[in-house]
């Protein structure tokens, strides 16, 4: 008998990660409609999102302090080149939002008035917000999973022990981030069990209608993130790298997005980007730091989800929306979205804020909040996919673009044909 579990065990941990999501996926689809009333199925998709919310913190704090603290190579200019990509492709994004919007206006059917967190007003509100949760208490931070705090205190204490730790003190800071990852990877393991209770739960409670009701403000939402991760942030990484920038584009959708796509967290899934980044070729002290940055500040993603819905909502109460409103929106979506948490549904509760720039009345922006969470079974999906791909694919960019300038050789997946078949 134990012979027999642990060769299912192996077999289940042998089999891709993608297929036994889809399995999950489509189990929880069918028990959904016809077998709504098992609870259980649902608590399994609310322990996995549960698990996930509740290590990611750690999982950044521990990275970015061992990083930095054991970093033998300063953050030089291509640390900056990241951030400048970043903050770039997520005010592209909401452009292309913006652009969307006005090609093919939506507006929504609004009932019952929804409730959330506390939400911001304006954007002196949103500053003040970042800059009060960059100071807070680091382990209230960690608690309530704020990553702006998070990120501040790791930073200050990494670069703190990397000047006073002894090598001893840096190893078990070393080994410490190895088992949080571990750790993570683990939950991730189980991914097939909580995806099915999120569908079930989702399906069971509104039926198939969660796919159709609001299919074509989805279809927007979804259109807008494809043309950003397949033509705006290749563009992107062509113009800096100067070269043909979709193998890059395609392996880090493939090894990133996919999984990011099914754990809807972009830090959660901070161990899966650390591992192609290493398998890319790049420079650990850099990629360490970065990529556990890039879940809370490159967010192309959470830009077009709040202008979208923002541009919805003012359609629907009949507020006119000109073109250079638009484009003051489209900067807004952008400091908003560089603070959505890195969890699911992140960016939902920075709608109100966008709204409140055209007079959108708050139990309005409230009731959007909850469509989103409605159609987020789809579309959060989505968006943390192209943000935790984007992540990767803009810490290459910076760092290939580099090894261009010093005349290195990229890896043989980024060469053209002709240079595979002079080898």
């Amino acid at each position: 008998m134990k012979t027999f579990l642990k060769n299912i065990v192996k077999k289940y941990s042998s089999t891709s990660l993608v297929l036994r999501i889809l399995c999950g996926l489509v189990i929880g689809a069918i028990l959904g409609i016809f077998l709504p009333d098992i609870g259980m199925i649902g608590k399994l998709g609310d322990l996995f999102v549960g698990s996930l919310k509740a290590i990611a913190p750690l999982l950044v704090a521990v990275l970015v302090i061992s990083s930095l603290a054991q970093g033998s190579a300063k953050l030089d200019k291509r640390f900056g080149r990241i951030l400048f990509l970043y903050v770039i492709s997520t005010f592209l994004a909401a452009v292309v939002a913006v652009a969307g919007s006005f090609l093919f206006p939506q507006t929504l059917t609004l009932a019952e008035t929804a409730t959330a967190e506390t939400i911001p007003t304006g954007i002196g509100e949103v500053l003040s917000n970042l800059l009060t949760s960059m100071i807070a208490n680091p382990f209230g931070s960690l608690v309530e999973g704020r990553y702006i705090g998070i990120l501040f205190w790791a930073v200050v204490l990494g670069m703190a022990l990397k000047k006073l730790a002894s090598n001893g003190t840096k190893q078990v800071l070393t080994d410490i981030s190895n088992a949080v990852s571990h750790a993570v990877r683990w939950i991730i393991n189980f991914a097939p069990f909580g995806i099915m209770g999120l569908v079930y739960s989702s399906v069971s409670s509104n039926g198939l209608a969660i796919f159709s009701d609001y299919g074509k403000l989805l279809a927007l939402l979804v259109g807008c993130m494809l043309v950003v991760a397949l033509v705006v942030d290749p563009l992107i990484a062509g113009i800096s790298m100067r070269r043909n920038p979709y193998p890059l584009v395609f392996r880090c959708l493939k090894e990133s997005g996919l999984t990011a796509f099914f754990t809807r967290s972009s830090a959660a899934n901070i161990p899966i980007n650390m591992q192609l980044c290493e398998r890319l070729g790049l420079d650990k002290d850099m990629y360490s730091v970065s990529i556990p940055l890039g879940a809370t500040v490159n967010m192309d993603g959470a830009a077009v989800t709040i202008t979208v819905m923002t541009l919805a909502a003012a359609n629907t109460v009949g507020v006119r929306v000109d073109l250079i409103s638009a484009l003051v929106l489209s900067l807004l979506a952008t400091l908003g979205a560089c603070g959505a948490s890195g969890v699911a549904g992140g960016s939902l509760l920075l709608i109100p804020m966008a709204c409140s720039m055209f007079g959108i009345p708050q139990d309005v922006a409230m009731q959007v909040i909850g469509i989103g969470f409605i159609i987020g079974v789809v579309q959060d999906s989505v968006e943390t996919a192209l943000n935790s791909s984007g992540d990767v694919m803009f810490a290459a960019t910076a760092e290939y673009t580099e090894w261009i300038k010093e005349g290195r050789e990229l890896p043989e997946f980024m060469q053209g044909r002709k240079k595979r078949k002079k080898k």
